[in-house]
């Protein structure tokens, strides 16, 4: 099995890693970060959340980085707050062994900009924000980009669904001749392929996590045939079985998941919701109940789960199956994350068969049936 010193990471980092009991490289860092750390090259890694993709893309990126210059070098763009958060954490954590420090600020909506353009005053070397507040920043020339090597779109798929399109395209133009873009992407649409055709080159490097896989193969998928007024009773049982397990169950409205949390809260489960409408502080402070464990459940709308990296989640329960069929992937690749299993449970009411079928075809999975 492959060492990180195998693929060509330095010790200070490699001792770092170690106290983040990160070991052993995943299969995605072991595709990418060799080809990274030698030669400059475009990339477009098709990959789930929790495959290691933080460690693969911001290893490499920390190496291109010269601590002597005062200057933005890397840029890392990512869907959410929450992500952006994760993501600078983590790359902070990397450095700790450093001689020389590498400093990575974290800028995205939801505070105030004052403050991040103070931060901005400091030496910076790797900016991770999201596209909205970046590009308000480039505007007022707070950020300067235009020495940035390294340019990173995490799950570029969700920035596009959220709505970011016009935003990185403006992001994007900036000094594309002179950087290199690594892209990273849980499902291909035609959004995405316009991108790698505008702004990447025609030889960049091509990686699929798990080739076979467009979701990750850790995640047992079940359907369970109800109705729409045995919805809650239903769930109810099935998280009574599950005693102490925790996990994300997914509404398609705002209106749903506030009804259903409210409902199990009533029965004593410890659950929350997330959805759109909630203030930023009352989100933070959802998801901080649910990272420290204090919620069991969380319920949640598709775009307010974005960006949500946290472990330990045994199942993600379909309160309706999407519309979407890269939103099924993206909520399953809530469970089963860093080699773990996990279970993607669907309720589904007569007449929804079909959309079971259509599921499994496209994305190449199995639906067993869990009878109640």
């Amino acid at each position: 099995m492959a060492t990180f010193s195998d693929l060509g990471i330095s010790k200070p980092y490699i001792k770092a890693l170690k106290e983040l009991n990160i070991v052993n490289p995943t299969k995605i860092q072991e595709a990418v970060i060799p080809a990274l750390l030698k030669r400059k090259t475009d990339l477009i890694g098709l990959a789930q959340t929790g495959t290691g993709k933080t460690a693969a893309f911001g290893l490499p990126l920390l190496h291109a980085v010269d601590p002597k210059k005062a200057e933005v070098q890397g840029l890392v763009i990512a869907p959410t707050r929450e992500l952006v958060q994760q993501i600078k954490k983590q790359l902070f954590k990397f450095t700790k062994y450093l001689d020389e420090m590498i400093f990575a600020e974290g800028v995205y909506g939801g505070e105030r900009i004052t403050r991040q353009i103070k931060a901005l005053k400091r030496p910076t070397h790797i900016v991770v924000a999201t596209p909205g507040r970046l590009l308000d920043l480039i505007e007022r020339g707070a950020v300067d980009i235009s020495k940035v090597k390294t340019l990173v779109l995490d799950e570029a798929d969700e920035m596009l669904s959220m709505g970011f399109k016009e935003d990185l395209n403006k992001i994007l133009g900036y000094n594309k001749s002179s950087r290199n873009t690594w892209l990273f992407s849980a499902t291909m649409p035609e959004g995405i392929k316009r991108i790698v055709r505008t702004y990447m080159s025609k030889d960049a490097m091509r990686v699929e996590a798990n080739r076979n896989a467009l979701v990750n193969e850790n995640i047992s998928h079940f359907f369970i045939n109800t109705r729409i007024g045995d919805k809650t009773n239903l769930i109810v049982r099935l998280l009574m079985e599950r005693k102490e397990e925790r996990g994300i169950i997914f509404c398609r409205t705002k209106a749903g998941t506030q009804k259903l949390a409210k409902q199990l809260q009533s029965k004593n489960f410890a659950a929350g919701a997330l959805e759109g409408d909630m203030q930023q502080k009352e989100r933070d402070k959802v998801m901080r109940a649910f990272r420290n464990k204090s919620l069991r459940i969380l319920v949640s709308t598709d775009v307010s789960a974005r960006g949500i990296d946290v472990n330990n989640l045994s199942f993600v329960l379909h309160h309706q199956l999407p519309d979407h069929l890269e939103y099924y992937t993206h909520r399953s690749g809530r469970t089963a994350r860093a080699g773990k299993t996990g279970q993607s449970i669907a309720l589904i009411i007569p007449g929804e068969m079909k959309k079971v079928k259509e599921i499994e075809k496209s994305l190449g999975i199995k639906f067993s049936e869990m009878t109640k």
